[in-house]
């Protein structure tokens, strides 16, 4: 791979059309930022739970404000790599310049902003509801689905994967005659695509491009067109797996900063830590730090605070500001490996071994304290049943299109997800279910269930 070749403007659904695009306002880089932030689907983040129940009585982050604040990191780690490779290679071109100087820093916070536009209801237990329902397929729906799909299909369900339905998300038509989705930069849309593969060669975790899935079958062709217009190379020759491209790892940099660091504030504001506890924690960054990052000085600031919460959002920003210099450089400093498809792991485990063992340290507090929490585990059982019970009814209703409920049912699935009931087209009928369930939020998700359970009954409006 080479840096002059890993950006381009050409969009999906327009792969025969002139790749360049001027407008005296807006680049093809921030058009596509503005099209995420303005598009439904990611209004709905800001109903899905990220860890936390929603609603509360204290405001939490929500999947939309969560993406909002990876965007603002993702920006910032842009700026840093990108106007170190400007000054890097002074000879590259005006083109050159003009991209890594100004514009991936619009590419990576877009997206940052999209990289959880896939994931359905109720955080990560959505995910796995919705494998744990087809994993558990029994009797005639499970004979219809192993020998209408292929071993590749099933396994799109059978290993659900938020990351390859986000790239469904914003590359897919939904019914509509125009083609391409969002219409989305090949730039922007390779920066999401964390786990390069399709769902047979993916869960593979000897490797990090296959350690889940990033496409599923239907977006394989399009991604094969992201892949030759960019020059990421094809790994193996008989399985659509593919280097991941550099950007990628700097959208997953600031996710993998966000959620560290996020997750104890709100842990914080629930009174689930305590600020001692937390400063502990986050103090402990800056002990081999200098000048302005020394932690007698980042320590003296912060006493200075009355407020605890205050407290924390100053710790916060400071912690966050380290990482995204450490993070930056290490990109740098691992060029040579990125370009050659080499790089084995994200680029915050490759802090040096001091760094290391604090974020390793915050990852064993958090699954003990934050992600075992009760409410966690409430609102994780919730998806499962919900979840679980929205596929049941509906999914029996793609295998038994005729049945009298079946056609009932099927009214309420929106004309976006076109369910046409042929035998042979069970895999589009089952996505456009799984379509609909996923990009519900949690609100949504739980009326709709209660509604068809009998739970709750409908008033008539």
């Amino acid at each position: 791979m080479n840096w002059q070749q890993l950006y381009s403007t050409r969009r999906t659904g327009g792969e025969n059309r002139s790749a360049t695009y001027t407008d005296a306002l807006r680049t093809s880089f921030l058009r596509d930022y503005d099209r995420i932030i303005f598009s439904s689907a990611f209004r709905r983040l800001q109903n899905k739970t990220q860890v936390f129940p929603l609603p509360g009585p204290v405001f939490v982050h929500n999947r939309l404000t969560h993406s909002l604040e990876v965007a603002s990191v993702g920006r910032s780690l842009g700026k840093a790599v990108g106007d170190a490779l400007a000054a890097k290679y002074p000879d590259a071109g005006e083109d050159f310049r003009e991209f890594y100087k100004y514009e991936l820093p619009s590419v990576i916070a877009a997206g940052c902003l999209a990289h959880d536009i896939g994931n359905p209801p109720f955080g990560h237990s959505g995910e796995e509801a919705i494998r744990t329902f087809f994993r558990e397929l029994a009797g005639e729906a499970k004979q219809r689905f192993e020998d209408t799909l292929t071993p590749n299909q099933q396994r799109d369900f059978l290993y659900f994967e938020g990351n390859a339905n986000a790239f469904r998300t914003l590359t897919h038509s939904f019914g509509e005659d125009s083609t391409g989705g969002f219409r989305l930069t090949y730039a922007t849309l390779a920066s999401i695509v964390k786990y390069p593969s399709d769902s047979l060669s993916g869960f593979n975790k000897q490797q990090l491009i296959t350690k889940k899935s990033g496409f599923f079958d239907s977006e394989i062709s399009t991604y094969q067109y992201i892949a030759q217009e960019l020059g990421i190379p094809q790994q193996h020759a008989q399985q659509n797996v593919y280097a991941r491209h550099p950007f990628v790892y700097l959208v997953e940099a600031a996710d993998d900063i966000c959620y560290r660091v996020i997750d104890f504030e709100d842990a914080h504001r629930l009174n689930i830590i305590s600020i001692d506890t937390l400063k502990d924690l986050f103090l402990a960054f800056f002990d081999h730090a200098a000048g302005y990052d020394a932690r007698d000085r980042v320590e003296e600031s912060c006493n200075k605070i009355k407020d605890d919460n205050r407290k924390v959002e100053f710790l916060r920003a400071r912690l966050i500001n380290l990482l995204i210099n450490r993070v930056s450089t290490v990109f740098m400093e691992k060029e040579a490996e990125l370009l050659n498809g080499k790089v084995a792991k994200s680029l915050i485990d490759y802090l040096p071994p001091l760094e290391l063992e604090l974020i390793k340290k915050i990852d064993d507090f958090s699954v003990e304290h934050i992600y075992n929490h009760r409410s966690v585990v409430e609102i994780e059982i919730a998806g499962y049943n919900v979840i679980g019970e929205l596929l049941k009814e509906f999914f029996t209703a793609v295998i038994t299109h005729k049945a009298a409920k079946s056609k009932k049912l099927l009214q309420l699935i929106p004309e976006q997800f076109v369910v046409t009931g042929q035998p042979d087209k069970l895999y589009q009928d089952t996505q456009s279910v799984v379509d609909f369930i996923a990009g519900m939020t949690d609100l949504y998700a739980v009326d709709i269930f209660r509604k068809v359970t009998g739970i709750t009954f409908p008033q008539i409006k």
